[in-house]
């Protein structure tokens, strides 16, 4: 029975390649049907490639680090002998290459073979069925994976006493797209940030009031993100410019209100998408961002999760940022940037009173969007969070 193939599966547009993340099966271990064996990383997340059939691993062509085509094998499968075969030993043979015997060459194989001047019989073929594969050429398969390139992890704790070697790790695929991107926003829209503060009393009066009650009903916390969502989604209605897009010399008004919530994963940033997030109540809000933020944890967000998006929350405040400018995810035309809560003195009706203030930052392009409208934007903002009464009456 031939070998089956584990191929690098499409996995979202525009991107040709993955890197293998970590073979969650070795060598000459059992799997299941549907079993995951390998954690393969994108540009935009970690994805598990199942197993087709049940059987045996039987050799590993991508080691931990490298990188794939979409497409490519990466492994071989054993398949496992139906139970209602021919009774008998089952025996896999294996018949070496001789002079005699030609190997089947498949054509990629065939440049790489020219590229280096090299003949077939020079290379191990690990193919099914015998076929020389271009990988076999580009990376001959190894007894041991013990050649694996360094790690990407940054190095932790103090370095060792008189040590002076640097730590040269190559960045994620991940990390680069977040590079490429921060960078895109910057060269590609005239982004200003703009500032307001927030009263956050009334807010956290009404979560501790309310907050037994909401938990025993809904089996989860009332958290802050929801009133923010909240504010934003009847913000933009208000102001449609910050839900919109550049389309060349269009722009779009998107009708939905798809918001993306910033959320810090072990391997970078990353921005799942709560989609039509106006028609959803507190407690699915709440139940949502909790669930991105778990599983973004474990790497187990899904791709369709990550895009699309037409507005962004992200909350630096989880961090203790006090105040920052966030950078937009484009092609939106904005986001909104939350900080810590902070005791403070504040002036009210005359008197300084010490109150818990949160500063937002609202971050816009300001090819589409004036200062006015910015501005004004914020500050509805803030009013719906200062008085939560106005997120459930619309004023």
């Amino acid at each position: 029975m031939e070998a089956v193939e584990l191929k690098v599966p499409p996995v979202g547009e525009s991107i040709a390649e993955v890197t293998i993340a970590e073979w969650l099966k070795k060598e000459g271990d059992a799997v299941e049907r549907d079993e995951a064996v390998v954690e393969l990383e994108t540009e935009k997340a970690t994805v598990e490639l199942p197993a087709p059939a049940s059987g045996v691993l039987r050799r590993i062509l991508k080691a931990k680090g490298q990188k794939a085509a979409i497409g490519e094998t990466i492994g071989l499968l054993e398949p496992r002998v139906p139970a209602t075969a021919a009774p008998g030993p089952v025996r896999a043979e294996v018949v070496p290459a001789t002079p005699a015997q030609a190997v089947r060459v498949m054509p990629a194989a065939a440049v790489a073979l020219a590229e280096r001047g090299l003949r077939p019989e020079e290379v191990r073929a690990t193919g099914p069925g015998g076929r020389l594969l271009k990988e076999d050429v580009l990376d001959p398969p190894h007894a041991e994976l013990t050649t694996q390139p360094a790690v990407v992890e940054p190095p932790s704790g103090p370095p060792p006493s008189g040590a002076r070697e640097d730590h040269v790790v190559p960045m994620t695929p991940i990390r680069r797209t977040i590079a490429a991107r921060l960078v895109q926003a910057k060269q590609e829209m005239a982004m200003l940030t703009t500032f307001n503060e927030v009263d956050m009393g009334d807010m956290m009066a009404l979560r501790k009031e309310y907050q037994e009650e909401f938990q025993q009903r809904h089996g989860v916390r009332l958290g802050m993100m929801s009133f923010f969502v909240k504010a934003v989604i009847n913000a933009l209605g208000e102001f449609p410019q910050l839900n919109a897009e550049l389309r060349g010399d269009n722009i779009v008004y998107h009708r939905h209100f798809d918001i993306g919530i910033a959320v810090g994963s072990g391997k970078g940033l990353a921005v799942p998408v709560i989609r039509d997030a106006e028609r959803l109540s507190f407690a699915e809000l709440e139940r949502t961002v909790g669930d991105f933020g778990r599983r973004a944890k474990e790497n187990k967000l899904r791709l369709e999760e990550l895009r699309g998006g037409t507005f962004t929350i992200s909350n630096g405040g989880v961090y203790g940022s006090l105040l920052s400018t966030p950078i937009i995810n484009p092609p939106q035309t904005g986001i909104l940037g939350l900080h810590a809560i902070q005791d403070r003195p504040v002036a009210r009706g005359g008197q300084v009173v010490i109150r818990p203030m949160m500063y937002v930052a609202l971050s816009y392009d300001h090819r589409i969007i004036d200062g006015r409208e910015a501005v004004t934007f914020l500050r509805r903002i803030k009013e719906q969070v200062e008085k939560p009464s106005r997120l459930l009456l619309g004023v």
